[in-house]
Order: structure tokens, then sequence, then C-alpha cells
């Protein structure tokens, strides 16, 4: 059986000051052997080419192999030619092709109005580059129902998409539901599970106000007893984290995508602790007798 992977996001920073702590947490990341490192973006080409294919190719630089985030409601098919371009010219041969968010006070362009538009194109001008696509075991906010979703998840998988991430989640029992909705609608390609380790108070409350993610009990249980204690729960979620990373492995998820939020001590303490579930087996010796 295939080890299971790890990868971690990091996002480009908006500061001078944000740049270089980025570099930092790259190069404490690069110690970690990630399988991958996927590169955020906002919706704008300016954006993508001034930050996003900048983090992409250092992170290529340091021999981590780089996923770069493309969403393109707001870009032409010549500003992705363009892109694709690039990323071709460093080495990058990856991308998460998403839709992205749109503002309600900006029309998008006409050129692609779903995920599965821009990954039949890149496939069209680029068939060498491998997409990812993003996915969400809880529903896209804006989806009419799960089945709908799925539906159009199929679909970007039937334009090319070859390999899927979610999007973070805190009950495991949801994702393994999804999978089980996945397979019955003929979606064979991996689907990596999303984990954000919820490490103060102030994330968490960020979490619950803008994400659609659900909260056990057991979740909420460590928001509520270490409210005034951040070490605890510092130590809490990443108990929490770990606990969801072991479950999810032990039942044969193809890897682990951790969101980092650009702290390399998070991910470094996730991996201090779950290092042995990655690596590859050492075959035992049969001594001849």
């Amino acid at each position: 059986m295939t080890q299971p992977s790890l990868s971690f996001e990091i996002f480009p920073p908006n500061t001078q000051v944000g740049e270089e702590k980025l570099l930092t947490t790259l190069n404490e990341l690069e110690g970690l052997a990630p399988d991958y490192i996927s590169v955020t973006c906002s919706n704008n080409k300016r954006n993508i080419e001034a930050t996003t294919l900048k983090v992409a190719g250092h992170v290529k630089s340091l021999g981590i192999p780089t996923i770069a985030h493309l969403p393109a409601c707001y870009l032409t098919k010549e500003q992705v030619n363009e892109i694709i371009q690039q990323l071709d010219s460093l080495g990058i041969y990856r991308v998460l092709a998403l839709r992205g968010d749109i503002d309600p006070l900006i029309p998008p362009t006409e050129d692609f109005t779903y995920a599965s538009d821009l990954i039949s194109y890149i496939k069209e001008i680029a068939p060498h580059f491998e997409i990812t696509g993003a996915c969400y075991p809880e529903v896209h906010p804006e989806s009419v129902n799960h089945v709908a979703d799925v539906l159009h998840l199929r679909e970007k998988v039937n334009q090319g998409c070859e390999h899927l991430i979610t999007q973070l989640f805190f009950d495991n029992d949801i994702f393994y539901r999804f999978q089980e909705s996945c397979q019955l609608a003929g979606i064979d390609v991996p689907i990596t599970p999303g984990i954000m380790p919820i490490i103060n108070r102030k994330q968490a409350l960020r979490i619950i106000n803008t994400a659609s993610a659900s909260l056990p009990k057991k979740f909420l249980a460590i928001l509520d007893k270490y409210e005034h204690n951040p070490i605890a729960l510092r130590d809490a979620g990443l108990a929490y984290a770990v606990d969801q990373i072991v479950d999810l492995v032990t039942q044969d998820a193809p890897g682990i995508h951790l969101y980092t939020m650009n702290q390399s001590a998070t991910a470094r303490q996730i991996y201090q602790a779950t290092a042995s579930l990655f690596e590859k087996p050492i075959p035992l010796l049969v001594e001849e007798g």
C-alpha cells in the first residue's frame, strides 16, 4: 500500500516583515521533508504574479514539490495562458484550480464560470500539468444541496482534475460520509483531508464566524474549558488535530494537507507527533538458516 503523504499550505504575506517571516518558515518546513507545499493566492492576476508565483518559485528552489493555487473567476484565458507559461518556466507543473471568491460589487470575467471550466482549459493548453481541485466535505456554501455539490465535483474530475484536497473540517465522520458519497458518484481520484490545528481562541472564533465547518461537542468543550488559558488551549488544539490525523491515516486516507497559517512551529509539532505514520516502512530482514 502507498504511504500517505504529508503536505503543507502557506499563503503569501502582505508586508515585508511577513515576507521575511515566511522565508524563515519555509526554511523550517523544508527540514520536515513535505511531499509538497501549496501556495495560495487571491483573485487577481497582479497578486498571482507578484506573490504566489514568487513564493512558489522559492519553494521550488528549495527542492520541494509545489502546487500553485489559481482562482480564475477574474482572469481571462489570455491571462491564464501567461500564468501557465510562467509556471512552466519555473518548473512548476501542478496547480490547484479554483473558481475563487466572487466580490458582489465586481462582476467576474466570462471566460471561467466554474472551476471545471478552468480545469478543462488548462488540460487543453498544458496537458502535462497535474491539476488538483478543492472540495467541501460539508457542502460548498453556494451549493443547492449535497447531491448537487458532489455532481459538480464529479464534473471537475471528468474535465481532468486528478486529485482533491478538502477544506478544513473537525469531525472525521463527516469526511468519511463524504468519501462514500464520492465513491457512489464515481469519483475515483485521491481525496486528501485538509486539517487546521486550532492553537488560539482568536483563530477559533474566526473559523467559527467564516468557515462552514461543523464544530463537534468535543472541540467546543476545549474552547470553553481553556478559554482563559492560552497555553492549554494551544496544547489541546494540537492534540485534537493529531487525534484527527491519526484516525484519518489509520482509515487509509491518501495523505494529510496541513493548513499551517504560516506557523512552522505548529507544523513541526504536528510532524513530531505523527512522523512515523508517514514514513516508508523498512522491510524486515529474514535470516536464513
